[in-house]
């Protein structure tokens, strides 16, 4: 069975990651910060040292990087590649600060945008967190920086992956990467897209 590192995985499991990773196929390893979420691993994402290396064929990071100093970013993602295996890939989405930013220009930084499970969320909980998350005292929540898809592609690119396919959805205000951390063919590329993307 092959294993991913479930990165930054709060409160959630394999079920709540992608249609391939929560397969019967896949072992999921969960890895926080936070140790009130009985994480298996505790640890950061720029110091991952507890993890290691060419240890894991796949990694899951979702909504995770943005809460990162700018500065801190190519540590994470070079550790996010140090842990992977020769044949690993990264999977990862966080939110669209282009879609975003459009909804700030037209002055609805706090009209709801999307009711998520969790409840609704506005512009303003895209660019600095969940109020409601940080209202509580997690202030593991907090944003301290963003991404648009040219930028988080750059950043993967830069921090030791070698291909990288990437997709936007405006409407979701969320983007997402396939990050393989040695080169591949398109086709590939595009398979294991197409297998943890959702729909767009």
């Amino acid at each position: 069975m092959k294993t991913f590192l479930h990165v930054g995985c709060g409160k959630h499991t394999k079920a709540d990651t992608t249609a391939a990773f929560a397969g019967p196929d896949w072992h999921e390893l969960r890895f926080d910060i936070n140790p009130a979420v009985h994480p298996d691993i505790l640890g950061t994402m720029t110091s991952m040292t507890a993890v290691a290396g060419h240890s894991v064929d796949a990694l899951y990071s979702a909504h995770n990087i943005e809460h990162l100093y700018p500065h801190e970013v190519p540590l994470a993602l070079a550790e996010f590649a140090r842990v992977l295996n020769g044949a690993g890939f990264a999977v990862i989405t966080c939110p669209d600060l282009q879609s975003v930013a459009a909804l700030v220009a037209e002055d609805k930084l706090t009209d709801t945008a999307l009711v998520t499970p969790n409840g609704p969320v506005a512009a303003i909980d895209m660019l600095y967190g969940y109020r409601r998350y940080l209202a509580e005292g997690n202030h593991y929540m907090a944003h301290r920086c963003g991404f648009t898809e040219k930028v988080l592609r750059d950043a993967l690119l830069g921090s030791g992956f070698a291909s990288v396919a990437t997709m936007r959805r405006a409407r979701a205000y969320d983007l997402w990467a396939v990050a393989c951390k040695n080169p591949v063919p398109e086709g590939t590329l595009r398979d294991i897209a197409v297998q943890h993307f959702p729909a767009a």
